[in-house]
């Protein structure tokens, strides 16, 4: 299967990014991609609650005009969208087939609460809440493992991912300048190696009409490590091939998932005090 990633600035304006996103389907089409991945809240991006155009996933015209594009390109689509959920939101990767339907939800299930040496400070639990369901959809021939931006972070998660049939995770992600300056391209190529699947890690980048700044690097990593795509800090969209054969040769030379044994809690032992 070929992937198209498509590296994105998202705005706060839904129906302008849905118009990107459609013309991306068609690249992805024409660059022979049987899949488009979009970064972490492609569709809206806006961190002004009381402005933001957040609303249910039905209430968005702009899901059911991707899913018409959808159908004329015959691609799979992953669309990363905020959506409205009670008094609060969740935040949302819709995997769409190329017949249009809607076949997978997933809701980031580990929310952004940190305080960055940068003077940044995200408080994402303050406006979402977070999911609780793994997720692993089938596309043609290939099983996807689902997640977001932050997930990255929790193996545990990814592990799960891969012992439920996952060949390829998706980490669609809005990754901030200085986290993905020092951890990004680690952390993708661990959970890569870990499982032993391929990581597809769609991100935002660049400055943003609600003022934030993304650090970009959309990648695509091998089973062994391997950097196959790596978008820096160009827009636009990017493609890379996945070899299912890499997925077993990986597996067979290091049985990381066969090998695992359950792990309990560490136990604190401390020396007794001399006399």
């Amino acid at each position: 299967m070929r992937l198209a990633l498509f590296q994105m600035t998202s705005g706060i304006c839904a129906a302008d990014n849905a118009a990107a996103i459609a013309d991306a389907m068609q690249e992805a089409k024409d660059g022979g991609a049987h899949a488009l991945l979009t970064p972490e809240m492609a569709l809206v991006l806006d961190r002004d609650r009381a402005r933001a155009d957040v609303r249910r996933e039905q209430e968005y015209p702009e899901v059911a005009m991707l899913q018409e594009q959808a159908k004329k390109t015959g691609l799979w689509l992953h669309l990363g969208l905020p959506v409205a959920h009670g008094d609060k939101r969740r935040n949302r990767t819709l995997v769409i087939n190329p017949e249009g339907t809607v076949v997978a939800r997933y809701d980031k299930i580990h929310l952004f609460d940190v305080d960055l040496a940068s003077g940044e400070s995200w408080r994402e639990s303050n406006v979402y809440e977070g999911g609780s369901e793994t997720i692993v959809v089938a596309m043609d021939d290939l099983q996807a493992g689902l997640s977001i931006c932050y997930d990255i972070r929790f193996p545990a998660l990814y592990r799960a991912l891969a012992e439920g049939g996952a060949d390829v995770l998706t980490i669609p992600a809005a990754f901030t300048v200085p986290t993905g300056r020092a951890h990004w391209h680690i952390l993708a190529r661990a959970r890569a190696i870990e499982t032993g699947c391929f990581v597809a890690a769609c991100a935002q980048f660049g400055e943003h009409e609600d003022g934030r700044e993304t650090y970009g690097h959309s990648l695509v990593v091998d089973p062994w490590g391997h950097i196959l795509l790596d978008m820096q800090g160009q827009g636009g969209v990017g493609f890379a091939d996945i070899d299912p054969k890499a997925i077993d040769r990986a597996r067979g030379q290091v049985p990381a998932l066969h090998n695992a044994r359950p792990i309990a809690a560490a136990k604190a032992c401390h020396a007794p005090h001399a006399n």
